[in-house]
């Protein structure tokens, strides 16, 4: 598995031979029978934003079984973290591979339904189906589910490889990494937005170094965060049979007015903060307005949940006055129109210098994977843990498993299939990538990588 054919790039240029020895070794233990076995595994165990607790158990004593020191680090009664390392002798960098557990949607009709669609097929529901030799479906099985596996098989293959660590090995699963709030049976309300990662940090779990495992083959060292705003449109309380009678300003009606004209600002907004590797985007996600029991009445107020995206260089400070002002465009444009907004997320995006050691050594991997120079990914508009790490000072690098492709697959590849199905060859090369760059950085010195100056402490 440490190639595709003779002509084929290795992935290991670059490496001195002993390091190229330790990888490779490493690399040995990387079976498709095993990352199977492990993704198979963490599918069938629900993990919705909230619930991740079981799930974070099972990764415990997976890696238990495999060798490894691994805990389970709760948060509450139905939410964990886990985590494993592998101790080094304390002259080199600490590096933490991270991947978060929990899926955006539930897999229950009485959760899903009819947002995700008008059914719930199979592979949104928390139960695997090997399709073939490669192909694993089931919630989530790409996404967080199958990068979560690549995490573990490398942090089992380096211990069963015995690598001479300097600093420590750290892999890290954490609960809460999806961009929701809670779920309406959920016990607290901090429950997504990266609460299991920063609780990871706060209680300890630190490193020098991270590489987070989420979609996309390449190396990301910079993406955007995100702020949500409530956008109330208001009108007249009123009664249908009075329609023709009294003063009428529907307030869903005003609402579909500011929902269009929030569409068109969106992709002007993009296009004026499209910087670096991003490209910031916005969306009109639910409406809220009337009571449901009864359509003889207007609301006097309809509320729009809107997420914009922002640029590391964009404040959540700035996007609220510049949201703010296209909504007072938008009233002064349209006579009557009475509509506010309140913020009520902000999470800033983030960057790790393009200097850091940890982006220098994922991309010769990379590199030496692929046999040509590292191929930057543009107009990203993803948020992910890595927000949550780079803000807390840790350099900070992502790299992950392209979609698999439609003539691959023997359905259509939506979103939800996207985030649904993995191949496990890509889980392989995802793999040996991260094997690669955790031997590469936690088998040399501090002084090393960041010189007398930078060194931690």
């Amino acid at each position: 598995m440490t190639a595709d054919g003779p002509d084929e790039p290795d992935g290991l240029a670059g490496l001195d031979d002993r390091r190229r020895a330790w990888v490779a070794e490493a690399w040995r233990h990387v079976t498709a029978d095993r990352l199977r076995e492990l993704v198979v595994g963490l599918v069938d165990v629900p993990s919705p934003t909230g619930d991740e607790a079981p799930l974070a158990e099972h990764i415990a004593a997976t890696l238990t079984a495999a060798g490894c020191r691994a805990r389970t680090q709760p948060l509450d009664d139905l939410q964990a973290n886990a985590w494993a390392r592998l101790d080094g002798d304390g002259t080199g960098p600490d590096l933490m591979l991270y991947a978060p557990i929990d899926t955006l949607t539930v897999g229950d009709e009485r959760e899903d339904l009819p947002w995700i669609g008008p059914e719930l097929r199979e592979d949104m529901r928390p139960r695997a189906t090997v399709v073939d030799d490669d192909l694993v479906t089931g919630l989530g099985a790409s996404n967080p589910k199958g990068h979560a596996a690549c995490v573990m098989m490398a942090a089992e293959a380096v211990a069963r490889a015995g690598v001479p660590l300097t600093g420590d090995l750290v892999a890290a699963f954490g609960a809460g990494g999806m961009p929701t709030n809670a779920r309406p049976l959920g016990a607290r309300a901090n429950t997504g937005q990266g609460v299991g990662c920063s609780f990871l940090l706060e209680q300890g779990v630190w490193t020098d170094y991270a590489v987070i495992a989420k979609p996309g083959w390449t190396v990301s060292w910079e993406e955007v965060g995100l702020v949500w705003f409530e956008v109330t449109v208001r009108g007249t309380h009123t009664y249908v049979g009075s329609r023709h009678r009294l003063p009428y300003d529907n307030a869903v009606a005003r609402a579909g007015e500011v929902a269009r004209h929030l569409e068109e600002w969106f992709a002007e907004y993009a296009r004026r903060h499209t910087v670096g590797t991003v490209a910031p985007q916005g969306v009109v996600a639910s409406v809220r307005g009337g009571w449901p029991r009864t359509a003889a009445v207007t609301p006097a107020a309809c509320t729009l949940v809107v997420d914009l995206r922002i640029g590391p260089d964009t404040t959540p400070m700035r996007a609220k006055r510049e949201f703010t002002a296209a909504l007072r465009a938008l009233a002064d444009a349209r006579p009557g129109l009475d509509v506010t907004a309140e913020l009520v997320l902000a999470i800033p995006g983030t960057r790790t210098d393009p200097g850091s050691w940890i982006l220098r050594s994922a991309a010769a991997g990379w590199e030496a994977f692929e046999g040509r120079p590292h191929e930057v990914v543009l107009g990203n508009s993803g948020a992910t843990d890595a927000n949550i790490l780079r803000g807390r000072g840790i350099p900070t690098v992502r790299v992950g498993m392209p979609k698999v492709p439609q003539e691959r697959a023997p359905f259509p590849i939506d979103f939800a299939r996207g985030m649904n199905t993995v191949s496990v060859a890509a889980m392989a090369k995802l793999t040996r990538h991260l094997i690669r760059t955790a031997v590469d950085t936690v088998t040399r010195s501090r002084t090393e990588l960041e010189g007398p100056e930078g060194a931690a402490a």
